[in-house]
């Protein structure tokens, strides 16, 4: 959701569309950096009388933030920028924030992933009292993109010096495109079996629910609403009538315009797939 207006008008948008569950950036996703919030936004945010209707409220890093960036300055950024967002959606009491785990620019996957362990180190070092945590996305694997691979994911988090501190939300347009066949029901639980074994689904806090425009294996990352792409209805199905999913909030990401009409059209459709005549039903993997 939008915070165009002030953080705490994500929250009404939400509301206005009967969300229960939400994303929002914590300032400009395409800036570096902005200035603090002021006592009053972040009171007007943590006391909204609609905020207890959302059940759970998160947010997500700006997209310029690279963790595993070799140029210097732009290195720097990263870890000043993420710092302050973690800060940010500390004072807005958010459980976690969502960040691609970073690029590595043609230095190889071993040394991406060894900077972006050293960049979270860094990070968390500098917050010993912030609360909020970080959740590392699954990425499409586009260019040099790390984060493709569950594996990525659990290496990262097997060597920071905090694991605690770190989480993980998957993103289905991202695992499809990164050849994870989720296209069947068989296939959708087989995946999720193998995230389970290398990362663990107790580490899974979040999942963002999107459709893709590009075919498995693409490494493309387009966002298509839900049942028009190339997953299909079986990956949705899955994740919607699983009790295991039951409390993790769940995100779209879907193409929208301004009235949040197209947001409205997914939610009707993934609560229609959640519907069950078995109301004690479980999936299993």
């Amino acid at each position: 959701m939008s915070i165009a207006g002030g953080v705490d008008m994500a929250i009404e948008r939400a509301r206005s569309i009967n969300c229960t569950a939400m994303q929002m950036f914590v300032k400009n996703n395409m800036q570096w950096f902005a200035r603090p919030l002021t006592r009053d936004e972040i009171a007007r945010f943590r006391q909204h009388q609609q905020r207890s209707e959302l059940l759970s409220i998160f947010a997500h890093a700006n997209y310029l933030i690279n963790l595993a960036a070799t140029n210097g300055q732009f290195h720097a950024n990263s870890i000043r920028s993420l710092s302050e967002e973690l800060v940010r959606a500390d004072q807005l009491e958010l459980p976690f924030l969502v960040l691609h785990p970073g690029a590595h620019l043609g230095a190889g996957e071993e040394a991406g992933l060894e900077k972006i362990v050293e960049s979270i180190d860094c990070v968390l070092s500098g917050l010993p009292k912030i609360k909020t945590r970080i959740a590392l996305e699954t990425t499409a694997g586009q260019g040099s993109c790390l984060g493709n691979k569950f594996e990525h994911l659990a290496y990262i988090i097997s060597r920071v010096r905090e694991p605690n501190r770190l989480c993980v939300c998957l993103d289905t347009a991202h695992v499809f495109a990164a050849d994870y066949d989720i296209g069947s029901d068989a296939s959708v639980r087989k995946t999720f079996r193998e995230f389970d074994r290398v990362v663990g689904l107790d580490r899974l806090v979040a999942i963002h629910l999107n459709d893709s425009k590009t075919p498995r294996g693409s490494r493309v990352d387009r966002h298509e609403h839900i049942g028009k792409g190339k997953i299909g209805l079986p990956a949705f199905r899955f994740i919607m009538r699983d009790r295991r999913f039951r409390k993790i909030p769940k995100i779209l990401e879907t193409p929208k315009g301004k009235d949040l009409r197209e947001d409205v059209i997914n939610l009707n459709r993934l609560r229609r797939l959640a519907e069950t005549r078995d109301a004690s039903h479980a999936v299993s993997f």
